[in-house]
């Protein structure tokens, strides 16, 4: 099969997804697949026998759920737009906004259930391009008063404040926290989404303590918990699969492969991360680097069992998150295509790119 190509096996994924339908049995929380981290729909129809919808952050997303996925769509935007509303109010079943402001523009123009975005103000997040709770956020309403007056007009409440987050302990210190503050509002609504960030489909993880967690929120405050996972579906579900193109040396043997982070794994780029490659404990070491002209297109260094050729295999691991929903057209370098390994260990190409997607994404 001819590189690059992004690998989905889904045998991983039902592995994720199945501590995700546990969760939900144990806690009483629903789940719902987060499609800005992942949106490759021709795994959805095993995704959806494990969780009970979708959420999205725009009008693309709450179609692609509501046609693609089923189930419960949940609608959120930063911002909507005059032109977009009607679409998003009509094809959602709740509808969650940013802002009071905003929710004060479009309330009368949706009988769907609706929610406001809370932001607490505190957080999990190391990176502060990602952080919810960074100064001056615009991703939330915080005053408690302000939130309090417009009660008349909600539903529920959504909270995004984990952020690859696999510490409990550090969870329910921050579900503690929004307890403390908010508490009070809680038992004035019917739901309350938690969000995503929350790792718990990780090697170790106290599933049973979340769960106790979660459902013990959902008792005291008498409302029904919902849960955004997006990473934790996904995580070590999904490879990309690239071959080598050249080997050079330059105080350090570098291998340049068929694949580029800017253009595939934009996300190492962004927050200047390596990737992850099996290695050996011994072996022969290698810089991966990408094949576009940024000078730091670099997958990172890694060992490898023997010396690297021209056409050996790469296999990057853990590549389904914030991967293909984030892919683009730099410097031309071929698009990946997206292939699934079934559960009989199966594998076809869902889709394959050529010169007319990339002409037609341009203009």
């Amino acid at each position: 099969m001819q590189t690059p190509y992004y690998l989905i096996d889904k045998t991983k994924l039902r592995r994720n997804l199945e501590i995700v339908a546990a969760l939900r049995e144990k806690s009483g929380a629903k789940a719902l697949l987060a499609l800005k981290c992942f949106a490759t729909w021709s795994v959805f129809d095993l995704m959806r026998e494990y969780l009970d919808g979708t959420t999205s952050s725009s009008l693309n997303e709450v179609r692609l759920g509501q046609t693609r996925f089923g189930g419960e769509t949940h609608a959120y935007s930063v911002a909507y737009s005059e032109g977009e509303f009607d679409e998003v109010a009509g094809r959602a079943d709740k509808v969650i906004f940013n802002s009071a402001s905003q929710l004060n523009r479009f309330a009368e123009r949706t009988a769907k259930p609706r929610g406001l975005r809370l932001n607490p103000g505190v957080s999990s997040s190391s990176f502060d391009l990602a952080d919810p709770a960074r100064p001056f956020s615009r991703l939330g309403e915080n005053e408690l008063e302000k939130i309090e007056s417009h009660l008349h007009l909600l539903d529920g409440f959504m909270i995004h404040n984990n952020c690859e987050n696999s510490d409990f302990d550090r969870f329910d210190a921050l579900l503690t926290s929004i307890e403390e503050k908010y508490g009070s509002l809680f038992a004035k609504v019917n739901w309350v989404s938690l969000g995503g960030g929350i790792h718990f489909t990780g090697e170790g993880y106290p599933l049973e303590r979340l769960s106790d967690r979660l459902k013990a929120f959902s008792d005291n405050h008498g409302v029904q918990v919902y849960l955004e996972p997006g990473e934790a579906c996904v995580t070590r579900s999904t490879s990309l699969e690239t071959s080598v193109l050249d080997v050079l040396e330059n105080g350090k043997r570098l291998a340049i492969v068929d694949s580029s982070i800017e253009a595939h794994m934009l996300d190492l780029l962004i927050y200047r991360e390596t990737a992850k490659v099996a290695e050996p404990e011994q072996g022969e070491t290698y810089v991966i680097c990408g094949k576009s002209c940024l000078a730091g297109d670099i997958f990172g260094e890694f060992k490898f069992e023997k010396e690297l050729s021209v056409g050996d295999r790469v296999s990057i691991q853990d590549a389904g998150g914030y991967t293909m929903v984030k892919k683009n057209w730099f410097n031309g370098v071929d698009m990946p295509a997206i292939v699934v390994r079934e559960l009989d260990g199966s594998d076809w190409v869902v889709r394959a790119f050529d010169y007319n997607d990339y002409e037609r994404s341009l203009s």
